[in-house]
């Protein structure tokens, strides 16, 4: 009862409070220092350590919880790719650090409108393949991410896969934004958190003069076939459900290992609230799980 009471709380909230700063009509640069205040809830553990630091010419967050690093989860913050930052998500890496048991790298990429595509994606790419020329296997490297940062993943991983480079033992996406022409969205009873028009208007921001089917703009376009295994983790509260149902099923199509895990009568990246919410803290074991059984031994 506790528990549920809680989830309603936080709905209200969320709709309350975060909803309303996410609307086209609000400059971006407001948007950015509200949501920054809004996601001061979000608490790591209090075991866990964070350092600032650069990598690939890139300014990341080095996140360590417990010290049993067995493997590096490079993830990628979301936030309609014109928000956010590895201190924004700082709860939402602490907690995914402490149940997989890995060190967890969070850079700090460009955003648009300043920096349009693909400058958020050279930016992923540039850490990871620092990753790799510092002595860590792809097999030792697992991708995740949420929201923009979700399709940020499969976007590089489709990108490493088509150089035949090493691709990263796993992919773990929460309410991966993965179509960013928003043709196909889900019409939830309740959306506590997301907008349609201010979606729209981010991926034109980030999409630039590119066509939003650009596969590394928007991967549900592209070829799946050859991805390491992949979790997908949604809420049922939530305009982006529908794109995580296609991406599972394509992704299953196309002889992917793929999990996909619908959480009901949760929103859109309902982790963050791992600290308070018991489903929350069990989604993020689920997915501490899947890194570590699909990391090398």
């Amino acid at each position: 009862m506790l528990q549920y009471l809680l989830e309603t709380g936080l709905r209200h909230t969320m709709n309350r409070l975060v909803r309303p700063i996410l609307h086209p009509s609000l400059p971006v640069n407001l948007q950015r220092t509200l949501v920054a205040q809004a996601f001061r809830s979000s608490t790591p553990p209090r075991d866990c350590s964070f350092t600032e630091e650069t990598l690939g010419g890139m300014p990341i967050t080095r996140a360590n919880c417990g010290g049993n690093n067995i493997g590096v989860i490079l993830y990628l913050h979301g936030g309609g790719f014109i928000f956010g930052s590895p201190t924004t998500h700082r709860g939402i890496i602490g907690h995914l650090a402490k149940t997989s048991g890995c060190q967890v790298i969070a850079p700090d990429y460009r955003l648009a409108p300043e920096h349009p595509f693909p400058a958020a994606l050279e930016d992923a790419e540039a850490v990871y393949q620092a990753l790799l020329d510092d002595g860590v296997q792809a097999s030792q490297i697992a991708l995740a991410g949420d929201s923009a940062g979700g399709g940020l993943c499969l976007s590089l991983a489709l990108k490493l896969r088509d150089g035949k480079r090493p691709l990263p033992s796993s992919i773990t996406v929460f309410s991966p934004l993965v179509d960013l022409t928003h043709e196909q969205m889900h019409v939830p009873e309740t959306e506590p958190v997301l907008q349609v028009r201010w979606l729209e208007r981010n991926a034109h921001y980030y999409g630039g003069q590119e066509p939003l089917t650009n596969p590394l703009i928007s991967p549900i376009f592209g070829d799946l076939s050859g991805l390491p295994p992949l979790l997908i983790q949604v809420g049922s509260e939530e305009v982006l459900l529908n794109d995580s149902e296609r991406l599972a099923n394509k992704a299953k199509r196309q002889d992917v290992q793929t999990t996909l895990e619908v959480f009901n009568s949760l929103w859109h990246v309902f982790q963050f609230h791992a600290g308070q919410l018991a489903r929350a803290k069990a989604a993020l074991q689920g997915a501490g799980a899947h890194i570590k059984r699909h990391l090398a031994g």
